[in-house]
């Protein structure tokens, strides 16, 4: 079984069939929702972290496979953000099943504009993989680009093609992983 979690349903929409979990809006309640699902019931064979996401120059609605997901939110101070390393062989799969993606790290912060160190910025993926993570539990987590980090007017963010572009992935994504 593939766990799909995004932060709303709306971004689930694709998933049809798949086991699913909303686990709501940033990283604190991303990491509750998840560990809380995770330690109930069967354990899923892997884990599809799905959303969209802002980013640095990347055209929207551009899909990006998380190498790695960084939480730049523990950043004071000078220290290195840590990081969860996606599952090599989930990447993989995503890769075949979604070509045109692009492979990048993806910044965790409960914030809009929070992160710096990468070109990629959401709210939960740092929390939904170290979740993952901590019962064994391989993960990968996958974006569509809605909008530029600094577009601070959210009139101009493209919602509905990211989440098109979600929703056609989403299928492919299930089945690869699933293989």
């Amino acid at each position: 079984m593939i766990l799909v979690v995004a932060a709303t349903e709306r971004e689930l929409a694709g998933a049809v069939g798949a086991a699913t979990l909303a686990c709501g809006i940033g990283p604190v309640e991303a990491a509750a929702a998840t560990a809380r699902a995770l330690a109930r019931g069967q354990r899923p064979a892997a884990l599809l972290h799905v959303g969209i996401a802002g980013a640095r120059g990347l055209p929207v609605p551009q899909l990006v496979i998380g190498s790695e997901a960084v939480y730049e939110d523990a950043v004071a101070g000078g220290l290195v953000p840590e990081r969860v390393p996606a599952d090599a062989h989930l990447v993989d799969a995503a890769q075949r099943a979604l070509p045109d993606a692009r492979v990048l790290p993806i910044g965790t912060s409960a914030h809009v504009g929070g992160t710096s160190f990468c070109e990629v910025e959401a709210m939960e993926g740092f929390a939904v993989l170290r979740a993952a993570r901590l019962v064994g539990v391989p993960a990968v987590e996958v974006r569509a680009v809605s909008n530029e980090i600094d577009e601070p007017d959210r009139g101009h963010w493209r919602f509905d093609d990211a989440l098109a572009a979600l929703d056609a992935a989403l299928p492919r994504l299930i089945s690869a992983l699933d293989a």
